[in-house]
């Protein structure tokens, strides 16, 4: 039944117990009267539960984050109570109190018990349904605030990228064949090619039609990125979208994504690359956020999504969730995206994304870059699943070292180590005020500023919780550590 609540199907559960028989049976079943059964006796659930239960709905979800529902539930029990007051045996009602013998109250207690196990089962089972089809309604209904118009609107007046035909494109990628294939994320593949016209080496990232958000993010990405130019950002060349066939040309990045060399089986990244990437990844952020008439927040900044060209230069890509807003209104933005690790505490709380949430991302990267592992490891040692946690604990004890990426070995500039751990703790700080503008990280990293005295324990803040019709359109990918999905190694 996975496959079903990952595909966002409805499911039905059913949970009986028979205090008489002591057995205990559950039934999980679908629309199309599939269902999977679990069957268990003797189970005296005296055993386990007292006498009186309250009952109520919670769920769990460790590191990840869904939108839980359920959308319809009920509770039946034929269960006899001797009523004191009268000496008659009748049917009481769960929700109501009633002082009967207490081999009956047990009996009673038991069964209200055993329904906590039937909500908690039915979170489990319609989760992941809640939570796509939050998604999706958001999809068709647009509600997102900044959604662009008309797909056409605003490519014509592209200066930069140009329109290319399908053909010339498929003659590119010698028809999109598998060969060329660089790597797929949600939306698509990414594809070699050559265009003959200039003679150049692109990247063709082929988005699936049927895909409502990432044809959404096809037309923001061209919109919103087609005046931006820079040397760390990945140029976007051209674009296509005929025969509803969408199509995004960038510059070849010919050493993949930053992630595939700090986290896969590939020769490790020597430490003088690493801080240059760390310090071009800084300048792409400062023209985004600094230099521009207005303010460009990414939403999505991870090692995944930066680039490294032949030089191993770092260039930032995958804009197909960046806003453009105003400087002065760049606090409080866009309604939230991202992937679990590197989003900001207050995005989870408040539900949106913010030029200070893409600086806590961009912390979480020179992390990860110093450490050489992932924001989140599921797998790690208590104390050290979360990336940020595990750092500013070793910060706080003078063992800051102790978090250096083991492949490294000695091979790196000590300063230049303290300074980048630092400086990723600094923009990772759990106070969106108290992370720095990233021209002080420039000045930072660049020795012209002493370090920043960070408290010694990883500050706790409390958010105000705002109404829960602004938490819904909350668009959440888990990909960068969930081992079960694919991972691209080219992400533009």
């Amino acid at each position: 039944m996975n496959d079903k609540i990952l595909h966002g199907q409805q499911l039905h559960a059913q949970v009986t117990y028979n205090s008489t028989a002591m057995n205990l049976s559950f039934v999980f079943q679908d629309d199309d009267d599939n269902y999977t059964s679990l069957y268990y006796q003797p189970v005296n659930l005296r055993e386990y539960l007292p006498e009186w239960v309250v009952f109520g709905f919670s769920a769990t979800t460790g590191q990840l984050v869904e939108a839980h529902t359920i959308f319809s539930w009920e509770f039946n029990s034929s269960l006899q109570i001797l009523d004191d007051v009268n000496g008659t045996t009748n049917v009481t009602p769960v929700d109501t109190p009633t002082r009967g013998k207490k081999s009956k109250s047990r009996v009673k207690g038991a069964i209200l018990g055993l329904s906590s196990l039937v909500l908690i089962i039915l979170v489990a089972g319609f989760g992941w349904y809640g939570y796509k089809l939050k998604r999706n309604r958001n999809d068709r209904s647009g509600e997102e605030e900044e959604d662009a118009p008309g797909i056409d609107e605003g490519f014509e007046q592209s200066r930069g990228p140009k329109e290319y035909s399908y053909n010339v494109l498929a003659v590119a990628t010698n028809n999109f064949a598998n060969t060329r294939l660089l790597g797929e994320g949600g939306f698509g593949g990414v594809y070699e090619g050559h265009l003959a016209d200039t003679n150049s080496h692109v990247a063709i990232k082929k988005i699936t039609p049927e895909s409502k958000r990432g044809v959404k993010e096809y037309a923001a990405e061209v919109k919103t990125i087609r005046h931006l130019r820079h040397k760390n950002l990945v140029e976007l060349i051209g674009w296509s979208h005929e025969r509803n066939k969408f199509l995004l040309v960038y510059e070849y990045m010919s050493n993949g994504s930053l992630d595939s060399h700090l986290f896969k089986d590939k020769m490790p990244l020597p430490w003088e690359k690493r801080y240059n990437i760390a310090q071009g990844i800084t300048l792409g952020l400062k023209y985004l956020r600094e230099d521009l008439k207005q303010c460009v927040v990414h939403r999505d900044i991870k090692s995944s999504n930066i680039l490294l060209d032949a030089q191993f230069e770092a260039k930032l890509g995958d804009f197909g969730l960046a806003r453009i807003v105003d400087h002065a209104k760049g606090s409080q933005t866009t309604l939230l995206t991202g992937t679990m690790g590197y989003l900001a505490p207050e995005c989870i709380y408040i539900g949106k994304a913010s030029k200070e949430s893409d600086v806590y991302s961009f912390g979480v990267v020179l992390l990860e870059i110093a450490c050489g592992r992932r924001a989140i490891e599921p797998r790690a040692s208590q104390g050290q699943i979360q990336l940020v946690e595990w750092v500013w604990e070793l910060y706080g004890i003078g063992k800051l070292f102790n978090a250096v990426d083991l492949k490294l070995g000695e091979n790196f500039n000590g300063r230049q180590m303290e300074h980048l751990m630092i400086v990723g703790l600094w923009c990772a700080h759990p106070d969106p005020k108290e992370r720095p503008p990233i021209s002080k990280v420039i000045t930072f990293l660049n020795f012209d500023a002493s370090p920043p005295i960070l408290p010694p324990n990883l500050p706790i803040l409390t958010y105000i919780v705002p109404p829960s019709s602004m938490l819904e359109p909350l668009h959440v990918s888990s990909s960068s550590f969930r081992r079960s999905e694919p991972q691209s190694t080219h992400s533009y």
